[in-house]
Parts: C-alpha cells; structure tokens; sequence
C-alpha cells in the first residue's frame, strides 16, 4: 500500500509540473503576439539581408523582394511599419468590424494589387519560416524575371533581384571539396615512377627470353625493400629480378637495407611440362598487379594473345627435341652393387643424391647418367648389400653439347662397362646393338640440336637447361 500511495503521489507531482509548464507556455505566445501585432506585419522588414546566392544586401526600408514594374513600390504607403504598437490594440478590444480602422492594413493591399497586375511578367516563390517561440519570422522570397528585362522600369538601381538568368551568367564556384579531387586528380597525373615502364620492357636481361617467358614489369613511385618473395605461379617457375637505386639488376631478394625501384618478372611459359594456359598467364598478369599496388607502383604484361601465338610453335619443337637416348647393360646372371658401383665410379660417375650416376661435364652439370633398369635408386645402404641384373646409361640430347662428339664418347664409355662388368648391350627391345643401330641414332641426335640450333637455343646453354629441366 506504501508503494502504491507514492506512485500516486508522484503522478500527481508529474501532472502539476506539466500543467504549470502548458500554462507558462500559453502566456509566452501570448506575450509575443502582443509585441509583433497581427500575422500582415513584418517584423525583419526594417533588417538588413545578404543574400546567399550573389552576396548582395537589401536594406531599404518598408521593401520586399517583390518588384512590381505597373506600380513603382516608393509610392507604396508604409503607416503600419513606422508605428507598429498600433496594430496590437484591436487584439485587446471585443471583435467589432465597424470599430476597425481601414488603415490596419496599408501595406498588403498594394502589395496584393501589384502581384495581380505583374502575373504575367513574374513568378513569386515564398518560402515562410515560422516557428512557435521564435520572435522574429524569416520570409525568403525567390523571383522569377520575366523574358525580357529591359521593359521593366526599376525605380532603385540599388535594389537587386534574384533572377536565375543572372546566376546561371555567374561563374561557378569550386568548393573545398571539389578543390580537394581537383587536386588529387592532377597529382595523380603529374606522379611518375621512378623508372619509366617503356624503358623495362625494352631492356633485355640475361635471365629471362622473351620467347618462353611471359613477362610482367613493376615501376615503383618510391623505393621499396622487398620484405617476402611474392607467390605468383602455381605450376610454371617464375624469377624476379630487381633494380636497386644505383640502377643495377639483381636477383630480387629479401635482404634488410637494399632497396628497389623496379621489378622484371618472367614466367616461364615454356617447359617439360607444357606450354602454360591462357588462364594461367593471366592469372599471373593480375597477381602481378596486385604485387604492384602492394608495392605501390603500376605495372605492365605481355599481350597474351601475342605472346601464345609465337609461343605455339617454339612449344611443338621442344616437345619433338626433348628425348633421351637410352642403352641398356644387362648381365646374364647378377651383379653385386659393390662391384657395380666401384666399376662406375672408376669410369667418372658420381653419386648424386637423386639416387643416380651421373658424368660430369666441364661445366660440373650432369652429362651422361646411369639409372637402374627397374627404376630404383641407388643408394649406399643398397649397394652394399643389394645385387642387380644390370643398369641404363642415358642421353639427354637438349643437354650435351655436341651431338657426334660427345654420343662418341658415350657409346665408348658404355662399351668400356659392359666389357669390364660382363654386360651385354642392348636397345628398348632387349636387342643386342648393332653398328648400324649406333650410326642411326647419332644421325638423329645431330638432326634434332639442329633444329634447336634453328631457333636459338643453343644445346646445354643456360636457356636450354632451364627449358628442359
């Protein structure tokens, strides 16, 4: 009962307070009709305006906006504004037409008058303002001038209209924000890079043919350490090679302190394992553009349609040349590893770790290699304790220099192992080779680096190595 008595209590505190605050309202409105007299009179007439589209002032007392050329608005009388107490007083009297002064209202009747005559020439838009409790009430007015200006007598040259033929004859004004875009559309423009991208795409680097790699170019607008290789590629090799601040080309690493001001990537679009897609290069053109935007540089990639035409028939010729020449020395009966490996080694082979024999060349890359027939590997542990039935001496013709020389010399290293380890020599088939076998096939080793000769690329160079790898 306790909680209910002070919920009343309280509701009835809250209905006073609001009824007091609506009775204080009430006087306030009152009050202020009282002070600015009846809804024709014009508090702000005598106040001075700027307009807010040319900046003008209007300040000539008892005039409008409104201009009325039939009748000129000097003559217009203006009782009511020099005095203004006296339109409050029939507020307080009884309502009584007959006691109502006729001059309560001198100036809207002109002004009604005028806006009948002048409807043809004008249009007038009044856009009224008035709030409960404010004491002054803002009137905008917006004039529409009729099409031919000259025929309207203006009585005070220092009375301006707002007319849209004269605003739209005014130049128009660019805002900060505009300023802002304006500015930053022609810093855009005057940015360059550090490194034009005409002179990336006509420079030729060692490590890259244009030919089998598709090539993207990156020029940076500010130097930029490369923090982590990028990944670009999926299933082709790619390399990146960078240009430091002194204008020397590198291969791109990330390495504390050194800086770049440009990047040549090249996909290599050419290899063992086929030529690369057109999904694929492009794939790899925009990845190279978002390594650029990351880097904050522009980048540019080889047209790919151009590119894969010329790469069509470069990728048909590698496919004919890559082969692999391949004897076979096989034993009636078994051979031990040890002794296998000992009589291998002694003629120049080497171990490597791919689990093969391999002869090396003067370059100390791979030039003969000697695989076991079943496609093992060979191993330390299995040599010792593993015998086998034999093994295969392999030609790779892309990477040996000279076809007639160097099968020369092949075909007597062979002969030499078959004598010593009491292995027969024979081909695919398990046929025992003959002279005119051996004449035939170095024929056609000469016949294929020819056509690599053809187009460049020279047997076991760098570029042959990497196309064939």
């Amino acid at each position: 009962m306790n909680i209910l008595l002070l919920i009343i209590i309280l509701l009835a505190v809250l209905i006073v307070v609001v009824a007091y605050n609506m009775h204080q309202e009430n006087q306030y409105r009152q009050k202020i009709r009282s002070q600015f007299g009846h809804a024709d009179s014009d508090a702000l007439l005598n106040a001075s305006h700027r307009s807010t589209r040319d900046g003008q002032t209007f300040a000539e007392t008892g005039k409008r906006l409104r201009h009325s050329p039939a009748q000129p608005e000097t003559q217009t009388p203006a009782p009511a504004e020099s005095n203004p107490p006296k339109p409050a007083a029939p507020q307080t009297q009884p309502e009584n037409p007959k006691t109502e002064s006729p001059q309560a209202k001198p100036t809207k009747q002109p002004a009604e008058n005028s806006a009948a005559q002048t409807a043809h020439n004008e249009i007038s838009i009044t856009l009224s303002e008035k709030p409960e409790f404010q004491a002054a009430e803002p009137e905008i007015s917006v004039t529409l001038a009729p099409a031919q200006p000259a025929a309207k007598p203006k009585t005070n040259p220092n009375q301006s209209e707002l007319q849209f033929d004269r605003a739209e004859q005014q130049p128009k004004r660019e805002t900060p924000f505009a300023r802002i875009i304006n500015s930053v559309a022609e810093a855009a423009e005057t940015r360059k890079p550090l490194v034009s991208l005409a002179s990336l795409e006509n420079s030729d680097l060692q490590w890259f043919d244009k030919r089998f790699d598709y090539m993207s170019y990156i020029a940076l607008y500010e130097p930029k350490e490369l923090n982590v290789i990028p990944r670009l590629s999926g299933s082709h090799r790619f390399q990146i090679i960078g240009c430091t601040l002194d204008g020397r080309f590198q291969a791109a690493e990330p390495i504390p302190g050194v800086a770049y001001q440009a990047f040549v990537i090249g996909l290599q679009a050419i290899s063992r394992s086929g030529l690369a897609g057109e999904e694929e290069l492009e794939h790899f053109a925009q990845q190279s553009r978002q390594f650029a935007e990351k880097m904050n540089g522009i980048a540019s990639t080889t047209h790919t349609g151009d590119f894969l035409e010329a790469a069509r028939p470069l990728d048909e010729l590698c496919a004919r040349v890559d082969q692999t020449i391949a004897i076979h020395l096989v034993a009636r009966s078994n051979v031990s590893g040890n002794e296998l490996r000992h009589t291998v080694e002694k003629a120049g082979f080497m171990l490597m770790h791919d689990g093969t024999f391999a002869y090396l060349g003067s370059d100390g890359d791979p030039k003969y290699t000697i695989a076991a027939l079943d496609g093992s590997v060979f191993t330390e542990a299995l040599l010792s304790n593993q015998p086998y039935k034999g093994f295969s001496m392999l030609f790779d013709i892309t990477r040996v220099p000279s076809a007639e020389e160097d099968f020369n010399e092949f075909m007597n290293i062979a002969v030499k192992l078959s004598g010593e380890l009491g292995l027969d020599l024979v081909d695919d088939q398990v046929r025992q080779l003959s002279t005119e076998w051996l004449k035939e096939v170095r024929t056609y080793v000469g016949a294929r680096q020819t056509e690599m000769r053809r187009v460049g690329i020279e047997p076991n160079s760098p570029l042959a190595k990497r196309v064939f790898a």
